[in-house]
């Protein structure tokens, strides 16, 4: 690492106490189901993220926000236990986010959740050197107004800025201004452009905000990006999934950990791939981080589902 940097990355965005409730199958409507098993998890976006990259080996800071309750609590443990930095700022009085979800035996997920307005960062309790002392930003765009801060205090500092987009918040758009690598859920180029087929909403978004990468992660299928010249598209491996939840974060994490690499963009896109797979055969948003060596044990002979978009054509 650049000795001129403190931090590799440092995230601005959600943490969340996620309940776990796996079941045998989905409820219906006025049934009655007896669950397998439950367990209080840390998770949130942003957060997961930083925690998978400060186990690949890269040093990471967090600025987020928490209650004052026994979650909080969860989250400061497990942070110091990792050894990631963290500036979590405390709203008094209220719940840190909660999530209940629901994990049925085919490993799919719902997600029940739950956040006071008053866990909303706020533009003026960041401070700049947070941010600028680091070799990268992901942001999730959850309170947009601090993530444009941030993303903006990055932007003039040079660092790179990745977001994990999946949904369209209150003031998106000035944020989207400011980012790099933009790597959303399936529907986000869809919603924002007007445009379904990815092939020409992922090059409109990058040639309406400017980003270096525009991306959708499709789930089994996979992940489609867009740099400028060309189309890549990773197919997600075959695994056993047991829990699906913190799917998205993890390969985030994985595309962060490939870029501060400096690995050619198919690997990078390989390397989040399998380590999104490899976190679905545990439970929890974490439960399934893998080591490095085990990701790319996965990449040379794990076996892929079918790629969602044939480039040859």
């Amino acid at each position: 690492m650049n000795e001129s940097f403190k931090v590799d990355l440092v995230g601005v965005g959600l943490n969340a106490t996620d309940t776990l409730i796996r079941l045998p199958h989905y409820p219906a409507l006025g049934s009655k189901v007896e669950f397998r098993s439950a367990d209080i998890l840390p998770g949130g976006q942003v957060a997961t993220a930083i925690a998978a990259c400060q186990q690949w080996g890269l040093r990471t800071r967090y600025v987020g926000k928490i209650g004052d309750d026994q979650a909080a609590a969860i989250h400061r443990a497990e942070f110091e236990r990792l050894g990631v930095e963290t500036h979590l700022l405390t709203a008094s009085g209220c719940t840190s986010q909660q999530a209940v979800i629901l994990v049925d035996d085919a490993g799919e997920r719902t997600v029940l959740w739950k956040r006071d307005n008053r866990l909303a960062l706020q533009p003026e309790e960041l401070q700049h050197e947070w941010i600028t002392n680091a070799r990268s930003l992901h942001v999730d765009g959850h309170d947009t107004a601090a993530a444009v801060v941030a993303a903006g205090w990055a932007r003039a500092a040079g660092i790179p800025v990745i977001a994990d987009l999946d949904d369209l918040y209150p003031g998106v758009e000035e944020l989207l201004g400011k980012i790099d690598y933009l790597i959303t859920s399936r529907d986000i180029p869809g919603r924002l452009t007007g445009e379904h087929d990815l092939r020409k909403s992922l090059p409109t978004l990058r040639s309406r905000y400017g980003c270096r990468l525009t991306a959708a992660t499709l789930g089994q299928e996979g992940v489609l990006a867009w740099d400028g010249s060309l189309f890549y598209c990773a197919a997600a491996f075959r695994v056993q999934p047991l829990d699906t939840t913190g799917a998205g974060d993890i390969f985030h994490a994985g595309f962060i950990y490939g870029l501060l690499q400096n690995w050619p963009l198919p690997r990078q896109l390989n390397f989040a791939c399998a380590a999104a797979a490899l976190n679905c055969t545990a439970a929890g948003a974490r439960g399934g981080i893998q080591s490095v060596e085990n990701i790319e044990k996965l990449i040379t002979t794990g076996p892929r589902h079918s790629s969602a978009f044939d480039l040859s054509k």
